[in-house]
């Protein structure tokens, strides 16, 4: 489903939901570049929160730039089925093979913050984010391999000692939030 019908479709669980939802609704609507990196100010993304079926631990990579534990996830790129970007994402940054949505529906969205970075060589200026979270089923008993580009470790959590495990202070209470939809998703 497209990034848009499906945030059309989403209800806020929150004041902060209820704002994304509307400023993420607004940039979509007026920016036909929106769902790609080439908008410099904000462009979709996708994110994974990955946990195992028993759904008592979760999949994090240690991610380069941020320098931190973190969801896996990505650039739209002009896709507009998030889903899509995170399943792709979720394999590529971890090595998983057999990972599957719990559902086609968002688990949550953000509007984040990034922070102006040097990336493959070429400087990112500070944008937004406006993304679309799923939740992912993954084997924890799978290999799991490193994206040397863009992490350099993955590793399954207690859903505790994931948020423990971020050095973003601004991210805990995403990933707090994540870990207690994915219990009733």
């Amino acid at each position: 489903m497209e990034f848009y019908d499906a945030l059309k479709q989403y209800v806020p669980r929150d004041a902060q939901e209820e704002t994304d939802k509307a400023v993420m609704l607004d940039c979509l609507e007026r920016y036909a570049d929106a769902y790609d990196r080439s908008n410099l100010l904000f462009h979709a993304t996708a994110s994974a929160w990955i946990t195992n079926e028993s759904r008592d631990r979760v999949l994090m990579i240690y991610h380069n730039i941020y320098d931190s534990w973190a969801w896996t996830g990505g650039h739209a790129d002009g896709e507009r089925d998030l889903l899509k970007v995170a399943l792709k994402e979720a394999t590529e940054e971890t090595g998983l093979v057999s990972v599957r949505p719990a559902s086609d529906l968002l688990l949550s969205i953000e509007t984040l913050t990034v922070n102006p970075h040097w990336k493959r060589g070429k400087f990112v200026p500070a944008h937004l984010h406006l993304n679309g979270t799923y939740l992912l089923i993954a084997d924890d008993s799978e290999p799991l391999r490193i994206k040397a580009d863009e992490n350099s470790a993955v590793k399954w959590f207690l859903p505790d000692e994931a948020i423990k495990a971020c050095s973003e202070p601004w991210m805990r209470p995403v990933y707090q939030r994540l870990n207690e939809r994915m219990k009733t998703f």
